[in-house]
């Protein structure tokens, strides 16, 4: 029953070995998940995942596999989401009247109206398509999915459409850029290259093979000379932006990843989405759980680390120039704050952006985001990454 699947994920490049694949039914046999689909999905990456690196793949072959979600109610999603109450808070402030809101606090507040919502919820109890009122689909509510509202909240949807939510009630998955990816082209790599100093420190411990030439060509004898290795001793800090708009880029930006990975000994790379704020991660898998304070990155990496920013840098103004834009959560500090403060701390730093160049002119954080630079916005072309890395090895 299970071998397409088995099939599949050796399809994917993913070492999973016979032994592996019998625990795994061994584990459905007795038993373990049923009529469960996240059980059944973690059951299979524990029994068949044992590197970390592979779990990307595994997510994509278990889609290919076991295409298709099991129907869920507008009860559940409200539920599963863990909708900040801030955010109720501050959609009740915008899309409210006043007679509204003095109405919903003669009720009694903000948990009278989470449960009225619920009531509501158990009102609709078949799905809406249209109209501007209730949490449906195509239509145009600020709440629901698969429609069109200029400023809206999505629920229930599994990618983004017209990039238009101020804010997004889904705790979407992103996946993590492979560093293992075959390039398309070196030319990444020879512009990368631009980048990379040589020192020599520690011990002499490697023949210079010039230097023995030279000595036992002068001395008439042979007079060994070595020098200290030579280690390559630029480092830098990578920022990742991931997800939503990005994922129009997850191939050249992983190409980029893989290259930079390949070149620079003393790399450290971390994930945003968007804009950067209080906090970053390394895993996407664990964005929600396993943050990183910024302020702890910051302290950690010296001004003498190269930063490098990756990101189309398309989202809304308000992300950028307000506390509390954020699309999916309360940042206390605007976006731009943080990307000040990143600048001051690593003075070599560019931002490469993988929209057409010839396109930036046309959104209006993209204009926001290059002047906080100060035109140290490059397009990852290959022009634009040999612009960029004569600009960060000056």
């Amino acid at each position: 029953m299970f071998l397409p699947f088995f099939q599949t994920l050796r399809a994917a490049r993913i070492p999973v070995s016979l032994r592996e694949y019998l625990s795994f039914l061994d584990g459905v046999s007795a038993g373990l998940v049923t009529y469960d689909v996240d059980g059944f999905y973690y059951l299979a990456r524990t029994a068949m995942v044992k590197d970390e690196r592979h779990m990307d793949r595994f997510d994509q072959a278990f889609a290919q596999a076991f295409g298709g979600l099991e129907a869920i109610t507008p009860e559940q999603v409200l539920e599963a989401a863990e909708i900040p109450p801030e955010w109720l808070e501050k959609l009740a402030e915008k899309h409210l009247t006043p007679e509204e809101r003095a109405e919903i606090e003669a009720l009694g507040g903000f948990d009278k109206l989470m449960e009225t919502l619920r009531e509501r919820l158990k009102q609709q109890q078949a799905r809406h398509q249209g109209g501007n009122k209730w949490i449906g689909t195509a239509g145009t509510s600020p709440f629901g999915a698969y429609g069109y509202n200029p400023e809206g909240v999505r629920i229930g949807q599994d990618t983004s459409r017209h990039r238009r939510a101020v804010k997004v009630w889904d705790k979407r998955e992103f996946r993590n850029f492979d560093a293992d990816v075959e390039l398309g082209t070196r030319n990444i790599k020879v512009a990368l290259k631009r980048l990379r100093r040589w020192a020599r420190d520690g011990a002499a411990e490697e023949l210079d093979l010039d230097g023995t030439i030279r000595a036992t060509a002068e001395q008439g004898w042979l007079d060994v000379k070595t020098r200290p290795e030579r280690r390559n001793a630029v480092k830098v800090i990578l920022f990742l932006d991931v997800g939503g708009s990005m994922d129009d880029h997850i191939r050249v930006v992983e190409e980029l990843f893989s290259a930079a990975k390949a070149e620079f000994k003393h790399l450290s790379s971390y994930y945003f989405h968007n804009c950067l704020y209080e906090s970053v991660w390394r895993d996407n898998r664990r964005r929600w759980s396993e943050t990183i304070p910024t302020h702890e990155v910051m302290n950690t990496y010296g001004p003498d680390y190269k930063c490098i920013f990756v990101g189309d840098a398309a989202m809304s103004p308000y992300e950028i120039a307000f506390p509390g834009g954020a699309n999916e959560h309360w940042n206390a500090e605007a976006g731009q704050v943080w990307l000040h403060r990143a600048r001051t701390q690593w003075p070599d730093h560019i931002w490469i952006n993988p929209t057409p160049e010839t396109q930036w002119r046309h959104t209006q954080s993209i204009q926001m985001i290059s002047g906080i630079f100060e035109g140290r916005m490059v397009p990852m072309t290959l022009a634009g990454l040999d612009r960029g890395m004569r600009d960060l090895g000056r």
